[in-house]
């Protein structure tokens, strides 16, 4: 009998998050490993890491049983969809679908419903799990999608079946009720496709990009390399003791790798279902919760709510913030509202999987007064290990570290998509002599820290020179009386474009538009932040910047209704 095992066993040994998923279940097997909070009922669910594991071992079995069919490197397998919130089913099937070798897509409830149509025909989704709450959703739906997908999953806290005109549907319990514990991972190819993630299609169609089991572990393994390596000395790391709770909803880019690296850490994972202030600072209290992800508009939503200081966060410790540039007022305000939590930027999109650019202290630097160090923390960053990052200009070329000349940010690295799904003609847009190109638009210090500019489109061209409508955005939430501030371009006959704020006031200010264009004069111009003609022509301050669905300023609303907001606004010069 041969019992040769290598290399099959040792240079070829496979890198599959089959292994994040084992590693908490054999340490800690009877500890509390998942917490999720109904943010419906506000009925707690909680189970061990064992409990969570054989819930998920039978899901596996149970797709198996449904016929779900293994991908290879040059095939990948069946798509499995979710339309789904925060929850411990959701964090079952990340491990059941991808383990099997099956693709897991996690659809973004929160496009139109032309685009959620649009990326379920086009993954060719075999089955969907969806929550009860959107079961209207999937019926308004159902007509144009049938004929692509095979069987429909519901999944509820709730015993039984729905009332519904969707043909094929099993609930979640039923489901896995079937199935024994018992099941043998599979030992797949490391580049095996594992998920399949969608853009938000602010400019067109959504496009989708697949990443193999390689590309999320190396991704996982290298941001846990920067935190290690961080001297950042307002910064308690935590380890294995970490509570991270994920604002960052689990259909947006692998909320952000926390599904991976929470349960790879074996940290206790706290899912709140979907956010709200309210059950933030509830689960905030109550797990004791250190850590967290938000987007800047959902940490602004946190220190405008008026019962803030009803509630226990000294526990807090870390924020990662992405999404959008981290202003430093808004960091401050959050920072003197809750004491002992650090607030820190970073980088990445949905080509990018999506970490590729952190906040970082270099030990040269970690001896900074504190106020630098903040600085720092609000710039977007330096690349994570393993990446290749750098701006570049129209020629390709890398742009002076002067902190002034501006270009585009360009990529490569193992976790950095490799193209489009079932689209070369994108694919050939992004890809060009070796680099990922991003479309943002960014300088870099002295240091090499990036600090993100605007995206090429958003850029503002008033005359010969380009506005960066993320400096000014940056600027003007440092004031105390501002809560979140947008710009953008309006028509103008002389110039081209001329730039215009949108802002909203904190909670108890009484501030007019005049006060916003004293504040800029005052600490920008003056203090040389920015130059006279970057000044705002227009300012209009509302109750509510249109947002997308994944929290970010919606410019492509605003300029769609840019004549009504325009109407609205003051002329300030």
């Amino acid at each position: 009998m041969d019992f040769k095992t290598y290399p099959e066993y040792s240079k070829n040994y496979p890198l599959l998050l089959t292994t994040f998923m084992k590693r908490p279940v054999n340490l800690y097997p009877n500890e509390i490993g998942v917490v999720y909070r109904n943010p419906q009922t506000a009925e707690y669910f909680r189970f061990t890491w064992l409990e969570w594991y054989q819930r998920t071992c039978r899901l596996a079995k149970a797709l198996e049983a449904m016929g779900v069919k293994r991908g290879t490197p040059d095939a990948p397998g069946d798509r499995i969809a979710t339309i789904a919130l925060t929850h411990h089913y959701h964090l079952e099937l990340y491990y059941a679908v991808s383990c099997i070798g099956a693709v897991l897509h996690p659809i973004n409830m929160r496009l139109s419903l032309e685009h959620i149509i649009h990326t379920i025909n086009h993954a060719e989704d075999k089955i969907i799990f969806f929550d009860d709450i959107f079961l209207p959703l999937v019926e308004g739906i159902y007509d144009s999608i049938k004929d692509t997908v095979e069987k429909f999953v519901y999944i509820s806290d709730k015993q039984g079946r729905p009332e519904t005109k969707i043909e094929n549907l099993i609930t979640y319990d039923e489901l896995i009720g079937e199935q024994t514990p018992d099941f043998e991972w599979p030992t797949l190819h490391e580049d095996t496709h594992a998920t399949l993630c969608y853009t938000t299609g602010t400019t067109g169609l959504p496009k989708g990009v697949m990443f193999t089991h390689r590309a999320l572990y190396l991704m996982i393994v290298h941001v846990g390399m920067m935190y290690n390596f961080s001297t950042d000395p307002s910064v308690e790391r935590l380890g294995e003791a970490d509570v991270p709770l994920f604002n960052v909803p689990m259909f947006h880019i692998h909320a952000w790798g926390m599904p991976y690296s929470a349960v790879f850490a074996a940290n206790k994972l706290v899912l709140p279902g979907m956010f709200t202030v309210e059950g933030f600072c509830e689960l905030v209290q109550t797990e004791k919760v250190t850590s967290t992800g938000l987007v800047p508009t959902i940490l602004a939503m946190i220190i405008e709510y008026p019962d803030l200081n009803k509630y226990d966060l000294s526990s807090l410790k870390s924020v990662g913030v992405g999404g959008a540039a981290l202003p430093l007022g808004l960091k401050a305000k959050a920072e003197k509202m809750i004491p002992g939590f650090t607030a820190a930027s970073g980088y990445g999109m949905t080509e990018t999987a999506p970490v590729t650019i952190t906040a970082f202290t270099k030990k040269t630097m970690s001896h900074l007064p504190k106020e630098e160090l903040e600085k720092l923390q609000v710039k977007t960053g330096i690349s994570i290990p393993g990446l290749e990052v750098q701006v570049v200009d129209e020629q390709g070329n890398e742009v002076p570290h002067d902190n002034e000349t501006i270009g585009e940010i360009v990529i490569r690295g193992p976790w950095i998509m490799e193209q489009y799904y079932k689209d070369e003609e994108k694919t050939a847009e992004v890809w060009r002599d070796g680099w990922f190109h991003t479309g943002d638009v960014a300088k870099v210090d002295e240091e090499g820290y990036i600090t993100i500019a605007d995206r090429i489109s958003d850029m503002i061209r008033s005359g010969s020179e380009m506005v960066p409508t993320v400096l000014l955005e940056n600027l003007t939430a440092t004031a105390d009386f501002i809560l979140e501030a947008t710009y953008f371009g309006v028509p103008d006959e002389k110039w081209g474009q001329r730039p215009m704020a949108m802002v909203t006031l904190a909670p108890g200010a009484t501030q007019n538009e005049d006060d916003v264009f004293k504040f800029l004069e005052e600490e920008g111009v003056e203090k040389g932040k920015i130059t006279k003609w970057m000044l705002p022509d227009y300012v209009l301050i509302t109750d509510e910047i249109p947002k997308t669905s994944v929290g970010k300023f919606n410019k492509l609303e605003i300029k769609k209704n840019l004549d009504d907001y325009l109407s609205k606004a003051k002329k300030i010069r």
